[in-house]
């Protein structure tokens, strides 16, 4: 089942399956999100929650007991409640359950906020511990964008990233599928930043947000269409695409967590980027993608 938000400017589908965001179309017909064609990647723009990336062996101990989960947990693959829907605002719902306890112990509510405003899609993450004790956890997004958007004859070549505030901005390099922040560079980005297939060869590009309010624009001098994320108070976002397959999308990936650390010792209260929410807390988080 999906949901669908619509205004003058935009009609957006939501699926429940995930609460996964499937299509952004104009007014004038431009289809801005990926379809997810298992060719080169089946997914459109996956919720991440309960850790943002891979876990080392794919496991983690809380209170000596290991745990098993898989890249990005497992709210993408499991189905949200629709528990408000307006023409221009949907809020899904996914709650713990037996299934989830065996592999992640804890009690959590996830709320998926979308709400659309002109040409605007707000998308928010809403965290609850109904527990009596701390909540650990990570989330995230990953939407996919089509590249190219209106000019059929582009490729990702003729595409880059503008990111504001420009500035000099941390690179954590991954050492697939792990984060290696010891041996963080520097990117330059007070220009765009051009994009290549090769950009991509060691997996996503991350940056370290430090928490500012950050804008990323994926756009081409081809045309006037392409998107601008703003994200608010995120440590960290990702930039990917596909390597070496030529695949005409691009993720723009805000994140409030990170892949595990090359040294990690497994210990989920240890993991690099996790959150920690105390009982009966609520955590927020939000970014917004304005398309044009």
């Amino acid at each position: 089942m999906t949901v669908e938000l619509k205004n003058a400017y935009l009609t957006v589908q939501i699926n429940e399956a995930g609460a996964e965001l499937s299509s952004v179309k104009s007014a004038d017909g431009i289809e801005y999100m990926w379809q997810a064609d298992p060719k080169f990647w089946g997914r459109h723009a996956p919720v991440l929650f309960p850790i943002v990336g891979r876990l080392k062996d794919d496991q983690y101990t809380v209170a000596g007991q290991s745990y098993h989960m898989g890249q990005h947990g497992f709210a993408r693959d499991n189905d949200f409640s629709v528990v408000e829907h307006s023409e221009t605002k949907a809020v899904l719902e996914f709650t713990d359950s037996s299934a989830t306890r065996e592999v992640y112990p804890f009690a959590f509510r996830l709320r998926l906020i979308y709400e659309l405003a002109d040409h605007e899609l707000k998308v928010g993450y809403e965290v609850h511990n109904p527990a009596n004790h701390d909540l650990l956890f990570a989330v995230g997004g990953h939407p996919a964008f089509n590249v190219p958007l209106a000019t059929p004859e582009a490729t990702l070549a003729n595409y880059s990233v503008t990111v504001a505030p420009k500035g000099v901005y941390s690179h954590i390099p991954l050492k697939a599928p792990l984060n290696d922040a010891a041996n963080a560079t520097d990117l330059d980005l007070t220009k765009p930043l051009a994009l290549t297939r090769d950009l991509f060869k060691d997996d996503a590009i991350i940056l370290d947000l430090k928490h500012q309010e950050t804008t990323l624009m994926l756009g081409t001098d081809m045309d006037d269409h392409g998107v601008a994320m703003t994200i608010e108070d995120a440590p960290y976002v990702g930039m990917w695409s596909p390597y070496p397959d030529d695949a005409p999308f691009v993720c723009l990936e805000p994140w409030w967590g990170i892949a595990d650390n090359v040294d990690a010792d497994g210990q989920l209260s240890h993991k690099m980027g996790i959150n920690r929410l105390a009982a009966n807390q609520t955590f927020n988080a939000q970014y917004a993608v304005k398309f044009f």
